[in-house]
């Protein structure tokens, strides 16, 4: 009986410390005006929802996302790859294109997450660079993400 009552316990300030932030939020609505107030739609040729459907397959818009691919290391909303975009430091060869420490991605401000992204999305004129946008978002139709919005 004790040891259930201690988990429910732990589950109750568990739950009250994670979703407070997240309770009556549309996040995707949320992100789908931060990215049209950044010149997102039209960018490279792609929409907004093109972006919104990317982050959704990417990091089910976790800005805290931390992926580990085997020899390199996918960071934040946008999963930024270290080995190519970003220098964490750690990673040899690594071609930081955006000239950004990848732990700048960690932080609460989105902006040099955003600033990245562009700069891929513009080295490879579009999507293609990011797996599940090939996967899930090219050549669909995307309203979805951004009705409502």
């Amino acid at each position: 009986m004790t040891k259930s009552i201690l988990f429910f316990g732990f589950l109750l300030v568990f739950l009250g410390l994670t979703l407070p932030g997240t309770q009556g939020r549309n996040i995707p609505c949320e992100l789908v005006k931060i990215l049209r107030n950044h010149g997102f739609q039209g960018f490279v040729g792609k929409t907004v929802a093109d972006w919104v459907c990317l982050v959704q397959h990417q990091s089910n818009y976790s800005t805290h996302a931390f992926r580990d691919e085997g020899k390199s290391w996918d960071y934040r909303i946008f999963q930024i790859n270290n080995k190519y975009w970003c220098d964490d430091g750690k990673t040899h060869g690594t071609s930081n294109t955006c000239r950004i420490n990848c732990l700048k991605f960690l932080d609460d401000n989105i902006e040099d997450d955003i600033r990245c992204a562009k700069i891929i999305a513009k080295e490879a004129r579009g999507l293609t660079c990011w797996v599940a946008w090939k996967k899930h978002c090219k050549g669909k139709k995307l309203d979805s993400y951004v009705k409502g919005c």
